[in-house]
């Protein structure tokens, strides 16, 4: 499926000057924060091909797709909410709190927010909350790219500094080799205590 900016224009048409999508990753990783963008896509610019949820692509094609995408916006944010902050106030709350501070550092305030599944208490803007949004709806999906890359970056980084839990390849995620290293050497500063397995390490 293309996406368009098919609700986008719908929304402009209905008297909303800029519409902004907003997408989180990181949810489900042991180590790393949640990171959110949020982004304004420029309605007067077609629609970019291969624009799709990117867990649908290859880091390749997702890096490839960012560039496209940051030239084709208005504008675009990103925040990240800390593993400390997620095991002081539970993952949704973290997801709530990440979601809405990409969406206020948005150099243009948006006049509509279009989110991936979550609803943002206490926005202050008019929303609506779509499920599987980063694959429906076009700036949403290219909010889950910026966000996805941006997350890698981050991820990739910690990989220099802590080369025994592979960050590199599995991003935070847990596996196999991430559990045998979490499992002999223990948990690093990044790490979420409140995911098993180190909430079981306790």
């Amino acid at each position: 499926m293309v996406l368009e900016l098919a609700r986008e224009k719908e929304l402009i048409g209905q008297g909303y000057k800029f519409v902004a999508g907003v997408d989180e990753v990181g949810r489900g990783p042991v180590a790393g924060p949640i990171v959110s963008a949020a982004v304004i896509m420029d309605p007067a610019k077609p629609a970019i091909k291969g624009i799709n949820d990117s867990k649908l692509l290859s880091a390749k094609k997702r890096l490839e797709l960012r560039e496209k995408i940051i030239e084709n916006s208005l504008c675009w944010s990103a925040a990240e909410v800390s593993n400390y902050t997620i095991d002081k106030e539970g993952i949704s709350l973290s997801n709530r709190l990440v979601l809405k501070q990409a969406v206020n550092k948005l150099k243009i305030k948006p006049d509509f927010v279009l989110i991936d599944f979550f609803k943002i208490p206490d926005l202050g803007i008019k929303s609506e909350s779509v499920t599987h949004g980063d694959s429906k709806i076009y700036s949403i999906a290219c909010a889950s790219i910026l966000a996805k890359v941006y997350r890698d970056d981050l991820m990739n980084k910690q990989a220099e500094k802590y080369p025994e839990y592979h960050f590199h390849t599995n991003k935070g995620y847990l596996t196999k080799k991430h559990l045998e290293a979490i499992t002999e050497y223990g948990w690093t500063s990044i790490h979420r205590l409140s995911f098993w397995p180190v909430s079981a390490m306790l």
